[in-house]
């Protein structure tokens, strides 16, 4: 599906579904460049699974997407390395606290704003260059259910900024296809990850759980399928397509 030259940035794959990601895309023997934060141990142990059990290469990179700065420098950390970027996973996201809109300050607001939708623009801008010389890239971004049906309780920024993923994916698409990029995103429903672990109670995700047609969560690995396919010669004909991954919660 993919040849052995192919480099691929993942944005938050050190856990969850950016996790999966950059195995996935490793087991299909593409370069990975592993992007983290905070959490530098797990970045380590993805890389470590790329290169010692894939047989693969992975790049570290480390920086908060939201900072303009710090994501010239990760990407230009990524074209040093391999003088080439195929594909961008615009991944990294948080809802970073519950608040109700009477709740919210702006402070929290700016900061959901900025890690899930500021995040996705100053990535892909970023990555321009290269792919635009190269004449060709995929551009995946994962928004989210919530884009579509408001979110849960508390959930009302992270909502708002996913909804916003959604409809940059598709002006993103309509821009950069006369280049040869092709954007298109995935939007995962209730997934078992660390974020339903930090941020939704048990006895919630068990009613949530229960709401599903399949009658359970999803697991990250079972949201890669699609961004493969997104990513791959198979889905040449896509564009601004957003793939619902979410056990038949929401049907078009």
């Amino acid at each position: 599906m993919f040849s052995n030259d192919e480099v691929v940035l993942v944005t938050g794959s050190s856990t969850g579904i950016g996790r999966a990601a950059a195995i996935g895309f490793a087991e299909q023997g593409c370069k990975v460049a592993v992007h983290y934060n905070s959490s530098e141990e797990e970045a380590r142990e993805v890389a470590g699974k790329i290169e010692e059990e894939e047989g693969g290469e992975a790049l570290l990179v480390k920086g908060d997407v939201s900072d303009a700065g710090d994501v010239k420098r990760m990407v230009e950390e990524v074209e040093d390395r391999y003088g080439r970027l195929d594909v961008l996973v615009n991944n990294a996201g948080a809802l970073i606290e519950r608040r109700s809109l009477e709740e919210m300050t702006e402070d929290l607001w700016d900061r959901v704003m900025n890690v899930n939708l500021k995040s996705v623009f100053l990535v892909s801008q970023a990555v321009l260059p290269m792919m635009k010389r190269q004449g060709k890239g995929r551009i995946i971004n994962v928004t989210s259910l919530a884009a579509r049906n408001g979110g849960g309780p508390g959930s009302i920024a992270y909502a708002t900024a996913k909804g916003g993923v959604s409809t940059l994916t598709r002006a993103m698409a309509k821009e950069l296809v006369s280049e040869g990029i092709l954007v298109n995103g995935v939007a995962p429903g209730i997934i078992t990850t660390l974020f339903h672990d930090r941020y939704t109670p048990p006895e919630v995700r068990e009613q949530m759980a229960k709401a599903i047609p399949i009658g359970r969560e999803g697991t990250p690995e079972e949201t890669i399928g699609a961004v493969l396919f997104l990513a791959s010669s198979a889905a040449d004909y896509l564009v601004g397509e957003i793939i619902e991954i979410n056990g038949g919660q929401l049907m078009d």
